[in-house]
């Protein structure tokens, strides 16, 4: 007895294997966009974590950076009192203990004859050489918190983006899975052939994508 496989047999393993193939491939990439969205939103968590420490160091920087100039602006205001009374051992004795950048910037600030040249600085705080460190370093942090907080919102979109392939995926899943139930060929291949070209277009895009281990 001999057994024969007709062209509609052929045409039906054909089309099963392609959709077995089809919901293979596609379930491994489901999994690999569900995986990548997952630790995209983990790298918008830690970067939104890394802004907001930055942001308390600079708000800390930025404090002390205002104590240090109170306290300077208060010396100098002392000097200027005690100048101005001609108690030249007063001023001698808070002169020399300005803190920096006040000690530095100071000399070269009566160099610049204030009282006489109306060009020159009216206080030593004007002058470009008056810079409080703390103040330098609160700019950076606040500068490097931008750029975590921009860094969170891209993580953030690519983890949507991905999120969205997840669902793509899930509907190519549908329709391969969905021609398997139908009766007619028909209607088999017209749905296989919509799950095909999703596939293939969510793929292309999925390449565009960075990728994360």
């Amino acid at each position: 007895m001999t057994s024969s496989v007709t062209p509609d047999d052929s045409r039906t393993d054909w089309r099963e294997l392609i959709a077995i193939l089809l919901l293979s491939v596609t379930a491994i990439l489901t999994a690999w966009t569900g995986f990548q969205a997952s630790k995209w939103s983990g790298a918008m968590s830690i970067s939104f974590s890394q802004a907001s420490t930055n942001r308390i160091e600079a708000a800390r920087m930025e404090a002390t950076a205002s104590r240090k100039l109170s306290v300077q602006v208060s010396l100098f205001t002392q000097w200027l009192e005690a100048y101005q009374a001609d108690d030249a051992e007063l001023a001698e004795f808070l002169q020399a203990r300005f803190p920096e950048p006040l000690a530095t910037v100071f000399p070269a600030w009566l160099d610049s004859r204030p009282l006489k040249d109306p060009d020159a600085p009216s206080t030593p705080f004007e002058m470009k050489q008056y810079v409080i460190p703390e103040s330098v370093e609160a700019r950076a942090a606040d500068a490097t918190a931008d750029g975590k907080f921009r860094e969170a919102l891209r993580n953030n979109q690519r983890g949507d983006n991905y999120t969205v392939l997840t669902i793509g995926f899930a509907a190519v899943l549908f329709f391969a899975a969905l021609s398997e139930r139908m009766r007619r060929r028909g209607a088999q291949w017209a749905l296989l052939c919509i799950g095909g070209t999703g596939f293939v277009i969510l793929a292309v895009v999925l390449m565009t994508f960075p990728k994360m281990l």
